[in-house]
């Protein structure tokens, strides 16, 4: 009895000791193939171990290999998992934050990144991630824009960075490995160049390796072409032989490499870029459309962080020496996949306001730099990685990259142009009432094209609009002053809708109308920039009106002598009538009078005392109709 009762004592602690040598066992193969980057093995054993122990550091392992893998609702289970062991914080709270941002769970990524800014309150991209979280719906502020769709490209695990060759795209691509050398990575092959083209039909011929010395034992690709198609720039894995050359760390870099199209067609004389290095990668390359510029990402010391992007200028020995593109497109993050249409740059990076992952930005060349990038938004960006968008010619379509379906694919996008509708209502300023059948002029100014239209019974009308165009809009009618807008289109790319409002007054001859706003300092006459504001509109009702003759009356406050209030108010009426005259106003229907103190407007006489603002509200300019040429109600 007493040996069974031991018995029954000690089992329990030999299997405790079992499971957790067997925990052990997991965890050194975890380990291993972690440092190897083979994520999928790492995830199977470390999940293995952990149903025996509860290590946070493990957990932490996990929601990154997980996150390499594009498992992102996995790597959010375990980084919560290590969260409730130890609050998470730093990098640890930012890749949380990031994964949970890219599942749509702004809320929550929200906190982490908020955990981040409290250690780090200078940090500028955690702080534009939270602005992006605040302003979440400005990346659907118009989703008609484009339409994006994925291309069928048969046989292929994943495939990205296509970029156009004739009427076939070249991408990198990796397919189910055939024999032993597979990427450890994820289990599929290494990447290769690739070359297909569509069908009648729209399907896509199946992928065929690019022809010559570029698909090597490793990774190879994506790649960049020379305008005239001779010359190929490509990223390739670092490695001699049969072996991937690696740095202290472990880590094995990316390198650059330019390649000849052979008179067969295929690809040879192989180079390596002049400014590879050994601890650091480059890759991604894009040349201007002159071939004189060479854009390219590398993360070597004395960048922002992560991989930024860097230029190379052409000169007669060669590419010169890479700089640094600048503060206004690179972050402490990555910029990545630069491409380039004309004086415009698309890039992929996680480090400016995104949706979520790399999100795809467009900056313009100034004469200073770059322009500051601009998100594309929805549908172009997802809450996933996008990146490597390439145009095709005319600038309304071509392709972009995306993890959105689950592993990198290429897309198709067409460019629509916004929806412009320009609503317009008039209204009777007195009465308030909509006003039927007054007749407007449309004026296409860049077209110099003119619509007449009638309001409806509600006083209004529709009417679409194109973009990049000037427009004017003038109505009136009979016994009314004609009134006209400018509506400008131009730089808008995303729909709108321009609503304008005309309340029309009534003509009546020798009935005074304040102009709101022409103020003049005191004892002066000359226009002030306020009131030069208020005088253009002036100036565009007297042209809008060739049939009216209009009277310009000016007046003073009550401050100085008679006298010097009716020469000073002369001056300032025939200041404002010369204003307008340079407008173009035409000199034979306007006159100017001056009214010194003669008609105040408060209680601002002689000898009594007012306020700054009371005297001000004196010195006003009027106008008034002097005589028609045209039919009174």
């Amino acid at each position: 009895m007493r040996t069974a009762k031991h018995l029954l004592f000690i089992l329990p602690i030999a299997l405790m000791g079992l499971l957790a040598g067997c925990a052990q066992h997991q965890l050194v193969k975890g380990d291993r193939a972690y440092e190897r980057m083979a994520w999928a093995e790492a995830t199977c054993h470390y999940e293995k171990a952990m149903q025996s122990m509860d290590d946070r550091a493990i957990a932490l392992r996990l929601a990154e290999a997980y996150g390499q893998q594009n498992n992102l609702r996995k790597a959010a289970d375990w980084y919560a998992y290590a969260d409730r062991l130890q609050a998470l914080n730093g990098e640890e709270a930012l890749n949380y934050g990031r994964a949970l941002q890219s599942l749509d769970r702004i809320g929550e990524a929200a906190k982490q990144y908020e955990r981040v800014l409290i250690d780090k309150p200078e940090d500028a991209v955690v702080r534009e991630l939270g602005l992006a979280i605040a302003d979440h719906e400005a990346f659907f502020v118009d989703t008609t824009l484009f339409t994006v769709e994925p291309v069928a490209l048969p046989g292929l695990i994943s495939a990205f960075s296509a970029v156009p060759v004739g009427n076939s795209i070249v991408f990198a691509g990796e397919i189910v490995p055939q024999g032993s050398n597979t990427n450890p990575w994820n289990g599929a092959s290494y990447l290769d160049l690739y070359i297909s083209s569509p069908g009648v039909s729209g399907n896509w011929s199946a992928p065929m390796p690019l022809a010559g010395e570029v698909n090597a034992r490793f990774h190879d690709g994506p790649a960049a072409f020379s305008a005239d198609g001779r010359t190929m720039y490509f990223t390739r894995s670092d490695y001699y032989k049969f072996r991937l050359n690696k740095d202290d760390n472990s880590v094995s870099h990316l390198m650059l490499f330019s390649a000849e199209k052979q008179a067969d067609g295929s690809w040879g004389d192989v180079k390596s870029f002049a400014y590879n290095g050994l601890d650091f990668s480059a890759g991604h390359a894009a040349l201007s459309a002159d071939g004189t510029k060479l854009f390219y990402i590398s993360d070597m010391p004395g960048g922002f962080g992560g991989t930024d992007l860097y230029v190379c200028e052409r000169t007669v020995e060669g590419w010169g020496y890479p700089k640094n593109v600048g503060p206004t497109i690179n972050t402490s993050a990555n910029e990545m996949f630069p491409t380039m249409k004309g004086d415009s740059l698309f890039f992929a990076s996680n480090g400016h306001r995104t949706l979520g992952g790399l999100d795809i930005f467009l900056s313009t060349r100034t004469s200073d730099g770059w322009s500051e990038p601009e998100n594309m938004n929805y549908p172009i960006n997802s809450t996933f990685d996008d990146f490597s968008l390439a145009m095709l010619p005319g600038d309304r379509s071509g392709y972009l990259s995306s993890s959105r379906s689950g592993a990198d694919r290429i897309y198709t996008f067409d460019a629509h142009d916004p929806t412009l509708t320009l609503n317009v209502r008039f209204l009777d300023q007195e009465e308030g009432e909509p006003m039927a059948g007054v007749e407007v002029k449309l004026l296409d100014m860049t077209s110099n094209d003119t619509i007449v239209l009638f309001t409806d019974k509600d006083g209004g009308f529709a009417f679409p609009l194109k973009p990049g165009r000037e427009y004017r809009v003038q109505g009136g009618k009979d016994g009314m002053f004609t009134e006209s807008r400018d509506v400008s289109t131009l730089g808008q790319r995303t729909s709108r809708n321009y609503n304008e409002e005309f309340r029309l007054k009534k003509v009546v001859i020798d009935r005074p109308i304040v102009i709101e706003n022409i103020y003049y300092d005191y004892d002066r006459w000359d226009i002030r920039p306020d009131a030069a504001v208020e005088l253009d509109k002036i100036a565009r009702l007297f042209i809008d009106n060739p049939q009216l003759a209009f009277e310009l009356g000016s007046h003073t406050d009550s401050r100085a002598t008679d006298l010097y209030n009716l020469v000073l108010s002369e001056a300032r009426a025939n200041s404002a009538v010369d204003y307008l005259i340079r407008m173009g106003v035409p000199a034979d229907r306007i006159t100017a009078r001056g009214y010194g103190e003669k008609r105040l407007v408060n209680r601002c006489a002689n000898d009594i005392e007012c306020s700054e603002e009371e005297h001000q509200a004196n010195r006003r300019t009027e106008f008034k109709v002097t005589r028609t040429t045209a039919p009174l109600p």
